[in-house]
């Protein structure tokens, strides 16, 4: 395969940044888009340039640091994956692929493709863990869980924080990934005690931080890689409207 890239190159936050064309020959379908990428990267390398940085860890879908946004979509043009997963058979012989970053006032880029998602960690840090001395190591049933409620806890723990439903919504709203961390604490009983106060204090550091809010056009469901359900959303939304009509002051 042979391919045009168009990338967005920028040397540091307050650099101007601008789109650059390369050109890449006899490309494999079965290669990932990162193996493309470094082939590419090897090739600037040789010419004495400098390459085009992009952040990546696992490679196998776990991390979420390798988001790209590729040809208009978060992680590109496949469901239910992150960029390393992408393969380039998803793209013809000939195509031009347009390759940025995630592009959100909470997210300032580092360097061409790579961002910084530091405002993930304040929103957990403002509530996201649970406050509990386990002391020793409990018998799997000690603490009866509805199946129900296990598995919605599990299904919202999947999400592993890529930013996908930041970069794809109008209004770069972060509200599906403080969701699904409202959600995967908020089912299980040892996260009820500080149900209230979690729900409120992350809501607000979202604010705080410059996240939108929900556009309702269900964006992020479609374009996260672990398939979160938007129907975490209003779970915490009915645990913020509970905890501000119920609110004792000492816990906030």
């Amino acid at each position: 395969m042979d391919l045009t890239l168009k990338i967005w190159r920028q040397a540091n936050q307050r650099a101007k940044g601008k789109m650059v064309e390369y050109k890449v020959k006899g490309v494999s379908p079965d290669s990932s888009f990162f193996e493309m990428l470094d082939v590419l990267n090897q090739s600037i390398i040789e010419k004495g340039e400098d390459p085009v940085a992009f952040d990546h860890d696992c490679r196998e879908g776990i991390c979420g640091t390798c988001s790209l946004y590729i040809n208009g979509r978060p992680h590109g043009p496949d469901s239910g994956i992150t960029t390393c997963q992408l393969h380039m058979r998803k793209f013809s012989d000939g195509d031009t692929i347009y390759v940025e970053p995630f592009r959100a006032k909470a997210f300032p880029i580092i360097k061409d493709l790579i961002v910084n998602r530091g405002a993930f960690d304040e929103i957990i840090q403002a509530g996201g863990y649970v406050s509990v001395n386990t002391g020793g190591i409990p018998d799997a049933n000690a603490i009866p869980i509805a199946k129900v409620d296990s598995d919605l806890s599990m299904d919202a723990a999947s999400c592993i924080g890529c930013g996908a439903c930041v970069a794809t919504c109008k209004n770069a709203s972060a509200m599906l990934f403080v969701a699904a961390k409202v959600s995967q604490f908020g089912h299980l009983p040892q996260g009820k005690v500080e149900a209230a106060r979690r729900v409120q204090n992350m809501v607000a550091t979202m604010d705080a931080l410059g996240f939108g809010n929900c556009s309702n056009t269900y964006a992020c469901e479609q374009e996260c890689p672990k398939e979160i359900s938007v129907s975490n959303i209003a779970f915490m939304n009915r645990e913020f409207l509970s905890a501000k009509l119920c609110a004792d002051p000492k816990n906030i």
